[in-house]
């Protein structure tokens, strides 16, 4: 049996790179946990997991252009000069398309004063001398001319989701030539992409014309004088020189000084911990499912807990101060069943089953004391279970998981047995250890869920000092005991008061969806003059660019893409494009946010128990699951009448909406302390009216157009968290030229914006993080880094964070003070939702007047700035009503 033939696969990692993030330009719907554009690198990882699949390759090298400058730039200075900088979104992505690369188990290479080009180039011709067999992956058609027998290249169409392959067969088929006579075209028609001249007025047909009669320029111009008189001709003995110099530009160099052998390239095979952890680093869910990663046997030899599992609580089983952890089966807590409930103190542990707890006094006298303080993990979590229980838990003074996410909120998924050992406190078992990975389906034995419930309380006395001494270091303990602490339990009431929810509403907007749905389908098919699967976007594909011959604008490996991008850009072209983005917009409103929040009405209350993510962003901004009553679309009429249904939970009462105006740009006025910002704020000017104003030389409000204000809200928003030339561009549909003037413009009109900007970078590199106005630090720790991407995404962080950071947290100082007011008041109110920078309360009619002063004073004062909040307040009969 013979070996398998070895193969060299040959990528070039910048063109691919480049690529891919162009061809799957959704950059909102591409970010990581820490806000890092992904849409490159997920496009990127796709390409690298087809072509392993198809070629199977015994080797693998991925090549990238070491800088902007190489050999070529000394026989031409403007050789590739036009080419606009890179997207910021793409260069903070940069360093991570590497060590992709070497989790699949292959190489990279760079090499100074060389293009990748010639790298593949050398390579390709040591492997086809060497009896490989050769593939190159590149965007650019340059590549060809390296083309042999053995050497296929192929060429990505339309992003990365297509290849053409080009064999000699093919070149000599499609061009009428040899590969080598690439370059020799390139010489006399010139490439615009890499800015070299050729030869005037000479394209491709014209090139091979000369090509075919004369085999190369070097025969082309020997025989020059033979031409008949043209004005072609006289180009051709004008541009002489432009005609080899640009050959010798195109030509790709075979013998470039790399020093990887050959056999240094064999693929090592997929690294399955280097590739778990870039997935899981880059929330790529649904390429760990695909890996079918084993789970991580996480189990640990531990000392013995001692601890006593009782079967009656008596009263001498508590003391002061005691750590408190509550086990229950279902990650969604408003379902979840309780197993068991530990406490103690250092010396003393217990644990007991929830009947036993139940059917305890001394246990419930304890748990509602405020007076009797506890440390927990999660307070939230814990309040709202043992509320279900018939238990009004109070007394909560430390709760583990707040502190550990004020300290440091990069790692914000983790558990109890993770912060434990960042502290080397090790004594405490995973969940997966009892339970295995995934969901919670089955209990456990006695015996095994005391114990590991032991640990767990072990593990929260052992960190309530530890993490209590840093927040005091930190000057952070205003920020944990004003703010979180009592948020959480604010949150907790919130959670368990739930939102009242009509189900008729939505039944009735179900049945008004499919009527209109139906509608819509009947007129796609009158456009479309046939029946079809609107849903199929294969059928959908051959309507509208084979039957309808729309321009295809993107192929997938299944036919045509008809994705959101592509009929966006086709709207205007034909009016079914219009018909079914707005049946796809509808039917996704019908099935996400219509049918799914009928499920999750608890029938018990006939209302909507949303959990509260405390501890998720780095920012300090609340989210919400179960469902997620923040992401409700409101764009769109019919999104807005879902909020119909969201209506007060009884007769006679309505609901109250207050919101923050533009609340990120007033924190940034204040922080930035430019006058020209502030003075719009302070004199009540519409801001992005007045940037307008500012930015375009208006001197009339009301010359101002609508477009006008449009492009200045998007720089308002935008420039601030380092929204770059190209994204800008995007956003606006301009040019990345006429984006970066205005972005200039915009730092021209407001300086103190732009000094504010490079302060903060500054005290970023010198204390290693940033602050919000309340001490919420953002650690930076590639703010120092040598590579200049990732300094720079750490760099435009570093100014995001404190004005995004200090609107969360001043939303949340107002919660907090809403619920200690109508406590106070003795008001009948209810604070029901926080939704971004909104309040919804639910109140009797007659407590409107009330709080149509409280709720404003309140939210317009929780901080001092030096300009002022402003809340927009309504009411209704529904949350639709109210705004």
């Amino acid at each position: 049996m013979t070996d398998k033939k070895k193969k060299l696969l040959l990528v070039d990692g910048s063109s691919v790179a480049f690529r891919s993030f162009f061809g799957l330009p959704n950059l909102d719907g591409f970010r990581n946990k820490n806000g890092l554009h992904t849409n490159a690198l997920y496009a990127f990882n796709n390409i690298l997991e087809r072509i392993f699949q198809t070629e199977e390759p015994t080797h693998l090298l991925v090549a990238f252009d070491s800088g902007k400058t190489t050999f070529r730039n000394a026989l031409y200075d403007d050789y590739k000069g036009g080419r606009a900088s890179m997207p910021s979104e793409l260069s903070e992505q940069w360093p991570y398309f590497g060590v992709l690369v070497h989790a699949f188990g292959g190489k990279t290479y760079e090499l100074v004063n060389y293009e990748a080009d010639d790298i593949i180039g050398t390579y390709s011709r040591m492997a086809d001398q060497a009896g490989y067999d050769v593939v190159i992956i590149s965007g650019d058609k340059d590549m060809i001319q390296l083309t042999t027998d053995n050497i296929r290249v192929d060429i990505t169409v339309k992003g990365v989701s297509e290849l053409k392959s080009y064999t000699p067969d093919v070149i000599r088929e499609e061009y009428g030539i040899e590969p080598k006579q690439i370059i020799d075209m390139k010489g006399l028609m010139g490439d615009s992409s890499d800015n070299y001249p050729g030869v005037t007025k000479v394209g491709e047909k014209t090139a091979l014309k000369l090509l075919t009669e004369y085999g190369s320029i070097e025969n082309l111009y020997e025989h020059i004088d033979e031409l008949k008189k043209s004005k072609m001709k006289e180009n051709l003995i004008n541009d002489k020189e432009n005609a080899f110099m640009s050959k010798t530009l195109a030509t790709i160099d075979l013998d470039s000084p790399v020093t990887l052998k050959l056999d240094e390239l064999a693929v090592e095979g997929k690294q399955m911990d280097k590739l778990t952890d870039f997935y899981r680093e880059m929330d790529f869910n649904s390429f760990l499912d695909k890996l079918g990663v084993a789970s991580e046997d996480r189990s640990e030899s531990f000392e013995d807990i001692h601890f006593e599992v009782l079967t009656e609580i008596r009263p001498e089983h508590f003391t002061e101060r005691m750590a408190l952890y509550v086990e229950m089966l279902e990650d969604n807590y408003h379902d979840g069943k309780i197993l068991a409930v530990s406490w103690g103190t250092e010396k003393n542990i217990y644990t007991a089953s929830l009947e036993t707890v139940m059917a305890s006094p001394a246990f419930k006298e304890w748990a509602e004391n405020a007076e009797a303080h506890k440390i927990v993990y999660d307070g939230k979590r814990t309040m709202v279970m043992l509320h279900y229980a018939g238990i009004a838990l109070a007394g909560i003074d430390f709760d583990i998981l707040l502190a550990s996410y004020i300290l440091n909120a990069k790692d914000n998924s983790k558990d109890l047995a993770q912060v434990a050992q960042e502290y080397g406190y090790n004594d405490v078992s995973f969940d997966e250890a009892i339970y295995g990975k995934g969901a919670k389906t089955a209990v456990p034995e006695d015996t095994v869920l005391h114990d590991h419930l032991a640990r767990k309380v072990k593990a929260i006395q052992a960190l309530f000092a530890q993490l209590n001494a840093e927040l005091e270091s930190n000057v952070q303990k205003d920020l944990y005991y004003e703010m979180e602490l009592p948020l959480s339990f604010v949150l907790a009431h919130m959670e368990i008061q739930g939102i009242k929810v009509e189900p008729q509403r939505l039944l009735t907007m179900k049945e008004e969806f499919a009527g209109r749905l139906l509608e819509i389908e009947k007129t796609i098919y009158a456009e479309a003059g046939e029946e079809f699967n609107i849903n199929s976007p294969k059928q959908l594909g051959v309507i509208l660019f084979e039957k309808m011959g729309l321009p295809a604008i993107k192929k997938t490996k299944t036919g045509y893409s008809t994705a959101v991008d592509v009929l966006e850009k086709l709207q205007a072209q034909a009016p079914i494009v219009e018909h079914i983005l707005n049946y796809r917009q509808l039917a996704k409103l019908q099935s996400t946010y219509v049918e799914g929040l009928l499920k999750f009405i608890k029938p018990e209350t006939g209302k909507i128990h949303t959990r509260y993510q405390q501890t998720l962003t780095q920012t300090g901004r609340l989210s919400s699951v179960d469902p997620n009553l923040q992401n409700i679309p409101i764009r769109m009429e019919e999104g807005r009448k879902i909020r119909q249904a969201f209506v007060p939970q009884q007769e006679g009462w309505k609901l109250f909406a207050s919101d923050y105006s533009q609340i990120e740009l007033r924190v940034l006025a204040h922080i930035s302390g430019d006058e020209h910002l502030q003075e719009a704020f302070l004199e009540g000017q519409d801001i992005h009216t007045s940037t307008a104003m500012r930015v375009f030389g208006i001197e009339n409000p009301e010359d101002v157009t609508a477009n006008l204000r449009r492009q200045a809200k998007a720089v308002n928003f935008g420039v601030v968290y380092g929204i770059s030339d190209y994204g800008l561009s995007q956003n606006l549909n301009i040019t990345r030229k006429a984006a970066q003037e205005f972005i200039d413009r915009y730092f021209e009109k407001y300086p103190g914006v732009k000094q504010f900007m490079e302060d903060i970078v500054k005290e970023a590199k010198e204390t290693g993080y940033v602050e919000t106005l309340f001490h919420r630090r953002r650690y930076l720790p590639d703010i120092h880094n040598r590579n200049f991407n990732l300094r720079s995404f750490a760099e435009r962080t570093a100014i995001n964070s404190p004005i995004q950071g200090t609107a969360a947290d001043i939303i949340k100082v107002a919660m907090v003070r809403m619920d200690k007011a109508l406590k106070e008041k003795g008001l009948q109110a209810n604070m029901l939702l926080q939704v971004h920078d909104e309040l919804i309360f639910e109140c009797p009619e007659e407590e409107i007047p009330v709080l149509e002063k409280l709720v404003p004073e309140i939210m317009e004062h929780a901080v001092s700035l030096a300009v002022p909040l402003k809340v927009d307040s309504n009411f209704g009969d529904s949350w639709y009503e109210a705004k």
